[in-house]
């Protein structure tokens, strides 16, 4: 691995323009890097309006409390299931 030495930077700008002319792969090797995890980090969520049965959400928040989750949950859940099982055939 290169040395590579990183200037003080008078504002953002100037930091910007150094970075974005700087090519990075000249300083590192494959083997400079490690693996590493992030096992707390939470997949972003995005809400969304769906339109179902209300029969079907009846029944939906009937079966989350005898689970005692929340329906929301409940539904994630066998959204995910659904999607494995196509995902597997």
């Amino acid at each position: 691995m290169k040395q590579l030495k990183i200037p003080k930077f008078k504002n953002e700008d100037e930091e910007r323009k150094f970075w974005s002319k700087l090519d990075l792969s000249q300083y590192f090797e494959p083997a400079d890097f490690s693996s590493i995890a992030f096992p707390n980090l939470k997949p972003s969520s995005r809400s969304i309006a769906i339109r179902i049965p209300e029969y079907i959400l009846i029944r939906l928040k009937e079966q989350a409390n005898e689970l005692d989750i929340p329906y929301q949950s409940l539904m994630k859940q066998y959204i995910a299931k659904g999607l494995l099982q196509k995902s597997s055939k």
